[in-house]
Order: C-alpha cells, then structure tokens, then sequence
C-alpha cells in the first residue's frame, strides 16, 4: 500500500466516529410521560409523532422520544418524571393534568408541554395563558368546560329523568374536584339530582353499571380522564347494553354504542401538542408561547342507540350534531 493511499484511509477511518458523534448529538431527544399504558395511549401518541412530523421531526431519524408509563399507578409519575429530568430531555409532552403536575414538580429547566382539560393557571401550572412564564405551556381543550353543555344536552334528549350520574376517576384528583364541581352547578341550575361514581381502574367499569342499576339514575356523564378516554369504546359498549343513556367527551364512545359524545377532537389535539412540541425543539421558549386552546369540538349522536332506548331525537339537536350514527 502506497504511503498516500495509507494516510487517505487512516484519515477516513479517524473521522468515522466523529460523523456518527456529529449525527447522534443531532438526535433531538423528547420525553413522553403517561400515566397508562403504551398500548392504551397510542390514541394519543400517533397523532402526537404525526404533529411532529409536520414540524420536521421524524422518530428514528433526527427525534427519539423516551417513552416513560406509570401503567394506571398514579404514584410512580413523579419517579417517571424524574428519570427523564436525570435523561436531559430536550422537553416532555404530557396529555394530562397529572402528568402535566409530576413533570412541573420534578424540573423548573426542561421545556413542558401539557396537553390538559382544564385552566393551566387554576391548576397552577402557568403564570397566565398568554404569558405563561417558566418552562411549562402547552394546549388546554374544552372537554371540562361542555361538561355543563353535556347534561343540558342529556336533558334535552332525556326530560324525563330526574337524576344524572357522574363517572370520575378517584385516582386523578385534580380533574376530579373540577369535573363534579361543574357536574354539580349545572345538575343544580336544571333541577336534577347528581350522583357521582367512581372508577379508579379497568376493573371497576363493570362495577360502575351494576351500581347503577341500583340506583337507577336517569342518564350518565363520562368525565373526561384518561382512563375513560382509553375504554371509550368499551364504555360505549357497556352503556348500550345496560341501556344507559350516556354522553362522553369522545367520538369513540358513540361510535362504539354510547348515545351521545360532545367535546374536542382528540386527534386534532395531540396532532397540535406534537406541533408546539417542535416548536419548543426549534428554540422557542415556554414561557413565551402562549397557551393554545383547541376549539375544534365533535357532536355525534348514534341515532340507532336513542331508537334502542325509546329516545325520540328533535331534529333541531340532530341539526347541530357534527356526526349522525345510523
């Protein structure tokens, strides 16, 4: 071999781990926190790398995400949270309030971005939505605010009952107060009776619709939470069988069978925390990225289930629905 020739291949040989150093400090790193399970959250993690893909960031090419699940346990979120801190994340996305309060307490220095039903400043999570300071910001749906337009709607479809039951999840705290407070002053101002049920875990599904059957409340409203949003369709299911006339937050659940759902589209809002995910990737900082809300809302109404129960549908709510189910 020809002393050039040596040089030429020696030098080549040298650089090579430092093309691939080059290309793996490249690598944007982002942190997933969930409280459920992989499997059960990829309703919202496909249009979550879907957004991000918009913005350029594709996984297993220039973005990885780490990926951490409490699997229902909602106290191993802050250990969950610290492990991506101690990973040095560029940023963690979060698709809910829980998730959303474990990162906040875990870092005051990596960029958070939630994906939350619910006021970010009453839960204390910014400053304000326009001037979020810190390193939190995100996107707050109106799922908790229709819960009021939930039972008007449930009222409207069902006059005759006198009572409406609340499902929450005991677990999720924080959502739970908001959600029956608001349960609780819309029930009051239609003159109708509110019972509050608790499901803490896939289990208890069941349960919830035997204790119904008890207490034989008029209609059911399915508050938005992550465990109820992952079973949307067997909730949907359940409620037909038992002949519960119910409303959810998701399209889901009245695909699946449930009566009625009215509230934001879930794809459409992980699409956007994927988004403004990127964003924050590209520099942008937290604090000065006002808090998005999506207003993009679904009413769908399964007209085969409100036949099922003996529910005659007015056609000025049947106008208003986004969705016929047939």
């Amino acid at each position: 071999m020809k002393r050039r020739e040596f040089i030429t291949l020696f030098g080549g040989a040298a650089a090579w781990p430092l093309a691939a150093s080059a290309q793996q400090s490249a690598m944007s790193v982002v942190g997933w926190l969930g409280s459920q399970s992989r499997v059960s959250e990829e309703f919202r993690v496909t249009p979550f790398r879907q957004g991000l893909r918009e913005a350029g960031y594709i996984e297993g090419q220039n973005l990885a995400i780490e990926y951490r699940w409490a699997e229902g346990q909602y106290d191993r979120l802050p250990a969950l949270a610290a492990d991506l801190v101690h990973r040095r994340v560029a940023a963690i996305a979060v698709a809910a309030i829980a998730e959303a309060l474990a990162a906040k307490a875990a870092t005051t220095a990596i960029p958070i971005v939630f994906s939350i039903g619910g006021d970010p400043v009453q839960f204390g999570l910014v400053g304000s939505l326009n001037r979020p300071g810190g390193n939190v910001t995100g996107l707050t749906s109106l799922n908790v605010e229709v819960e009021p337009k939930q039972i008007e709607l449930l009222h409207e479809l069902v006059p005759t009952a006198t009572s409406v039951a609340l499902l929450v999840n005991p677990a999720s705290t924080t959502q739970t107060g908001s959600a029956t407070r608001r349960a609780e002053a819309a029930a009051r101002r239609l003159g109708l009776e509110l019972h509050v049920l608790h499901a803490g875990t896939e289990r208890d599904l069941d349960e919830v619709f035997a204790t119904m059957l008890q207490r034989r409340p008029g209609a059911l409203v399915i508050s938005p939470e992550s465990l109820f949003a992952i079973h949307s369709e067997r909730l949907g299911a359940l409620a037909q069988h038992h002949a519960v006339p119910a409303i959810a937050p998701y399209r889901e659940f009245a695909a699946a069978g449930g009566l009625m759902s009215y509230g934001t589209s879930i794809t459409d809002l992980y699409r956007q925390l994927g988004v403004y995910t990127a964003r924050v990737l590209k520099g942008e900082k937290p604090a000065e990225l006002p808090v998005q809300q999506a207003v993009k809302l679904e009413f769908v109404i399964n007209l085969k289930t409100a036949r099922m129960l003996g529910l005659d549908v007015p056609r000025t709510l049947i106008a208003r629905a986004d969705e016929v189910i047939e």
